[in-house]
């Protein structure tokens, strides 16, 4: 049995789906169900009787604890967070709460849990916490790519809560011998991504007519990862990783956010047509958020030396993938854009116009 946190959300529900196509074993799902958390994406799971989905808060600790108690997972894979940037700026507290207390509470609660264990089974308990490039701040276009070592220089209210639930996680390995491993990604992006993220908010804007609003001059960089690949490098750090080390997961495609978009146009162009004209027609140019990050950019060749770990999708074959999808699945799109969602959209937007 293993508990996943943040498992209706984009990364653990994609985790969660691929961990049942693969093994057999039991899946504890946690999950507060949040504005991103979707139990329509764990539908086919419904049924299952190897998938237990639980709402919870991780910052309930009395929750928490009757959990472990009664399901006892031999790991528990933390992806409950806030991930936004742009809604840290406009609302830090919930990021604190989430990222920073909740993986405290959540820490407290494995640690009495597994120090109550007999001597095989905390040899095989794993805690395995899921955190971000954005830790390690900003690159320049000729800076190295961000390592395991990287002095951390978080530059929004989201990196710097998730830099502190690392730090965290680091200590509990440090001083009470909890068996941790961290893993730092890039951007993800993939099938049941939330459309307040890049990829599905160009997919959803340039389908219903809509602007394509890119910040600034669209020359941020990202290194972009499939969140299939991801899923399957978790799987490779949770069973082979060694406790109280950190591993970096990338998808070695750095682009610029405007060259994204304009491959997206081009997909579109060439999967959804319209009539003489070009999705790269929506683009418009809006107003940069405050303290936007230049580029990142991830060293994963740990994670390959180590574990034998390097991803299976290009960014063009993973963005074909992921544009498809989208255009077979609207009515997913269509149902999370709830008028919460909306008004999101409005708030963040129509003061970058």
């Amino acid at each position: 049995m293993i508990l996943v946190t943040g498992s209706a959300g984009f990364i653990g529900a994609n985790f969660v789906l691929d961990w049942l196509q693969i093994f057999d074993e039991p899946v504890v799902n946690v999950d507060k169900l949040t504005y991103a958390g979707n139990l329509r994406t764990l539908k086919s799971l419904q049924h299952n009787p190897l998938h237990i989905f639980v709402c919870a808060d991780i910052c309930d600790r009395a929750a928490m604890d009757e959990l472990l108690a009664e399901y006892k997972p031999r790991a528990i894979i933390h992806l409950a967070a806030e991930t936004h940037v742009d809604r840290s700026i406009h609302g830090p507290e919930n990021f604190v709460l989430t990222n920073v207390v909740g993986t405290f509470t959540l820490l407290e609660a494995a640690r009495s849990y597994w120090s109550r264990l007999n001597d095989a089974g905390k040899a095989e308990f794993r805690f395995l916490h899921v955190s971000t490039d954005e830790v390690f701040g900003s690159l320049s276009a000729t800076d190295p790519q961000f390592s395991e070592t990287t002095p951390y220089a978080p530059n929004s209210p989201y990196s710097a809560t998730k830099a502190g639930s690392d730090h965290l996680v680091r200590a509990y390995h440090h001083t009470y011998g909890l068996p941790v491993l961290t893993t730092n990604c890039s951007n993800n992006y993939g099938p049941y991504q939330f459309p307040e993220k890049l990829i599905p908010l160009m997919i959803a804007n340039a389908l219903g007519g809509k602007p394509l609003p890119v910040y600034g001059d669209g020359q941020n960089v990202r290194d972009w990862l499939y969140v299939g690949d991801h899923c399957s490098a978790i799987r490779e750090v949770l069973a082979r990783g060694t406790p109280g080390e950190t591993y970096n997961v990338g998808g070695w495609n750095e682009k610029k956010n405007l060259e994204v978009v304009h491959t997206l146009c081009d997909l579109l162009d060439q999967l959804r047509p319209k009539a003489g004209a070009s999705y790269r027609d929506q683009i418009s140019y809006v107003k940069d958020r405050p303290g936007h990050d230049r580029r990142y950019a991830i060293d994963a060749r740990k994670l390959e030396r180590e574990l034998g770990w390097k991803p299976a999708e290009t960014f063009e074959t993973g963005l074909a993938k992921t544009v498809q999808w989208y255009l077979d699945n609207q009515e997913w799109s269509d149902e999370v854009a709830s008028g919460d969602y909306r008004k999101w959209v409005e708030t963040n937007y129509a003061q970058r116009a």
